[in-house]
């Protein structure tokens, strides 16, 4: 049987970023293995349900490039399709084979009906509470004669089905914590079918598995507990069991699970911030495991042939948002000046700047090195399109005087007004002609460039004054100069 994987996110509002890692691990075993990947909504809980959840979730896993073999699509009408041959891929759509399973269940003695009202199960849950007792349901229930069923079926009670917990040990091989053992008595029995005839979370995923042909379910240690339930009812169908890895939480900095209170958590949040899809991807992939102790950033391509699901980490991973930041510069460093240009004018427009793509394309080839986010382009771009309000002592170089500052900046008004355009076409050719004028003259390069800049940028900080004029342009550079020409004599000499 060939390798078969599965993401299965429940539809409740945007893809958390643990549920990243999860479909990325999930989506890696299966194409280094070539098996395939699916998508699948777990959506039994109708009361969590978000309207439009599905298709953000399609949006989003294909702008992170995990592409899936099989599950729901978004067709060009823009309504929901699917794509596969063992659907329905919303659980939502599969009642009728849950409940034919249940019934298969309860035939078999594996499991029961339960009329017990939530009121009786509330006071026996506070008794045992007192009793210091583990809050398991009685078994009641499990007591009724079938003609005692009979007519509380027929007498319309309501009722759910629970699965029956037998005596023994479940054990399995966990792929990244090898052996677990759970004592069965351990394990209340389950509700499988609810009220409204919607199977629970323990059910549906057995039968989903089975029925799609899961070979591997990776997903998160939180439903290490469930497992017992889940190898009782594949035992009960008589079917067999996948292999199943229980994937380390994603960590805040305090070792607490992650949470939205600390920051970010949803993908959809990173993106939109300006975060690169490879550098997120490739950060999520490595919190939990490394494939090189000497490698930080990797391919797609690089993290399928090298991934390796018992190498995981069994230890929660810390998410550090600092390393994030570093890895995504390093990727928007990478990118070339068309395509870093092509994803930060949306930032831009969304702004409300209104800014020639001539010169955010030079601004982005000066300010690439230095954005950490894409959004970052924002801010950069201010001091490009209208010089900032600035105080005259920037003017000034710390081992100079405002009267030299005044001097340097005149002089070097007129040296770059007699250049040709052509002497100022490039970074490297305004930074020539300016120091070959610095050098020729027997000056300093502080008291020079110093004011220049803070001239050209309005700014203590910025980039240097070879791109910025570059930048700017002649007549817009010449036009800052006089204006900080003109700050100078109005401000006092420091005492």
């Amino acid at each position: 049987m060939p390798i078969r994987t599965r993401f299965a996110p429940s539809p409740t509002g945007y893809l958390h970023i643990g549920g990243l890692r999860s479909a990325l691990y999930s989506y890696f075993f299966a194409r280094k293995h070539h098996g395939q990947f699916l998508l699948r909504i777990e959506d039994t809980d109708q009361n969590r349900y978000v309207p439009g959840s599905v298709e953000n979730l399609i949006k989003v896993l294909a702008q992170v490039g995990v592409d899936y073999d099989e599950g729901p699509i978004i067709n060009t009408d823009g309504s929901l399709g699917e794509k596969g041959e063992f659907g329905p891929y919303a659980q939502s759509g599969r009642l009728a084979l849950y409940q034919e399973h249940v019934r298969i269940l309860v035939e078999k003695g594996s499991a029961y009906y339960c009329f017990c009202s939530e009121e009786r199960l509330e006071t026996m849950h506070k008794e045992l509470a007192l009793a210091k007792l583990s809050p398991k349901y009685d078994r009641a229930c499990l007591k009724l004669s079938p003609e005692e069923i009979q007519t509380k079926l027929a007498a319309g009670e309501k009722y759910v089905i629970r699965l029956q917990i037998p005596d023994g040990i479940s054990e399995f091989d966990d792929l990244i914590r090898g052996h677990i053992k759970f004592n069965n008595a351990d394990s209340d029995d389950p509700i499988i079918l609810k009220s409204d005839g919607f199977p629970t979370y323990h059910l549906a995923v057995v039968v989903d598995d089975h029925f799609m042909n899961i070979t591997h379910a990776f997903r998160g240690e939180e439903w290490l507990p469930s497992t017992p339930k889940h190898l009782i009812l594949y035992k009960a169908f008589g079917w067999e069991i996948p292999k199943f890895a229980h994937l380390p939480q994603v960590l805040n900095k305090d070792k607490k699970k992650l949470s939205k209170r600390q920051g970010d958590v949803v993908v959809e949040d990173f993106l939109k911030k300006g975060y690169l899809p490879e550098a997120l991807n490739n950060y999520m992939a490595l919190c939990g495991f490394n494939p090189k102790a000497d490698q930080e950033i990797y391919t797609q391509q690089e993290f399928i042939e090298l991934f390796d699901i018992e190498k995981v980490n069994k230890a929660g991973a810390v998410f550090d948002v600092e390393k994030l930041n570093w890895m995504n510069s390093q990727y928007i460093h990478k990118l070339s000046v068309d395509d870093l240009t092509a994803l930060c004018l949306p930032y831009v427009t969304e702004a409300g700047k209104t800014i020639e793509e001539s010169l955010l394309k030079k601004i982005c080839t000066v300010e690439r090195e230095r954005l950490v986010l894409l959004s970052d382009i924002v801010e950069k771009i201010d001091s490009y399109i209208k010089l900032p309000d600035y105080e005259a002592e920037i003017l000034v170089w710390k081992k100079s005087s405002r009267e030299e500052a005044l001097v340097q900046l005149e002089n070097t008004r007129t040296f770059i007004e007699s250049q040709n355009e052509e002497n100022l076409s490039s970074t490297e050719l305004v930074e020539k002609v300016i120091r070959g004028y610095i050098e020729s003259n027997g000056l300093q390069n502080g008291a020079v460039l110093w004011p220049l800049r803070a001239a050209l940028s309005g700014s203590a900080t910025s980039p240097s004054p070879f791109e910025l004029i570059w930048v700017l342009g002649k007549d817009e550079s010449l036009s800052r100069i006089k204006q900080a020409i003109e700050k100078l004599p109005s401000t006092p000499s420091s005492p």
